[in-house]
């Protein structure tokens, strides 16, 4: 059942980042995709057959590229839209199957709005009114206020991230970039009218490009080294946060390097991969996930 579940995850991921691509003007390669996500070329061959179910693609006959007719973006039909979310896995990812939502996610202009970085596992139908308010401000350019864990806090919108199961807002405070999770902001409701404010290219091109929700933090070098066993899959694609490969063992392992801004980057996956991973360097930090482990052991 988890082989299964971890399966629809892949696919749902994959499926919404191709359709990312298409609606934001790209023309896509098969083969291209293939060595991007790690499958086979009949594995994209089929999430091809997949979407052009629903949607309106288009193969350029002379480079072999797939795209999206630009007439088409923010018109699929309400039973389009739908098929789509239910297939794809993007209804696990979102509030709900509403129209209007999804009509407004798969505009054109959504790239501007949201980011997914991660699998879904938060229920977000509890947060429609957040989507709507917040994504509002964000599009308009407008300042929002909240409260925060209990503390009131007026900020610059810039984009909603969903991360590794939650929904985040990534917003300017005092002069920093910080996010805030869903599940701690409470709405204020009033009549008051909030400042516009001018989005710093700066800010964006950062939220645009780091992969994580630390934003602004300095970036730390983690050093691992990953057995023959499942050296396969770490040099098949990037698993790790900025991945790259330091050197190729005798044995058939690996030394790999990761950046991370926080070290909750690194440390569920590390979990995920045990015994078959082991950190090198700092060696504080693998001997604070060995005492974490020791801990839950003793639980049992």
């Amino acid at each position: 059942m988890q082989r299964a579940d971890s399966i629809h995850e892949r696919l749902a991921d994959r499926l919404a980042n191709i359709l990312t691509k298409l609606n934001m003007g790209y023309q896509l390669s098969i083969k291209e995709l293939a060595s991007e996500f790690g499958v086979s070329t009949r594995t994209i061959s089929r999430d091809f057959d997949r979407l052009n179910t629903y949607l309106p693609l288009q193969l350029d006959d002379e480079n072999k590229k797939y795209y999206l007719d630009s007439n088409y973006l923010g018109k699929f039909a309400p039973k389009d839209i739908r098929n789509f979310a239910q297939l794809s896995g993007v209804s696990h990812l979102f509030p709900s199957l509403d129209m209007s939502f999804l009509r407004e996610l798969l505009d054109s202009r959504s790239h501007q709005i949201y980011s997914a970085k991660g699998y879904s596992f938060e229920d977000a139908s509890q947060f429609k009114e957040l989507f709507k308010v917040l994504g509002k401000a964000i599009q308009e350019h407008s300042q929002i206020g909240f409260v925060y864990k209990g503390e009131p806090r007026l900020v610059e919108p810039y984009r909603l991230i969903h991360h590794h199961g939650s929904w985040y807002l990534a917003a300017v405070r005092k002069n920093q970039l910080r996010t805030y999770r869903f599940s701690h902001i409470q709405l204020k409701y009033s009549l008051h009218e909030y400042s516009q404010f001018v989005p710093d290219p700066n800010i964006v091109k950062l939220v645009e490009d780091d992969d994580s929700i630390w934003f602004g933090q300095d970036k730390q070098e983690i050093i691992l080294s990953i057995d023959s066993q499942v050296s396969f899959y770490f040099k098949q694609r990037s698993i790790l946060p900025e991945q790259q490969i330091v050197k190729e063992l005798n044995d058939g392992g690996l030394l790999i390097s990761s950046k991370i801004n926080h070290d909750m980057q690194l440390l569920p996956l590390i979990r995920f991969w045990i015994p078959h991973l082991k950190i090198v360097n700092p060696e504080g930090l693998q001997k604070e996930l060995e005492i974490d482990l020791k801990k839950y052991l003793a639980l049992g």
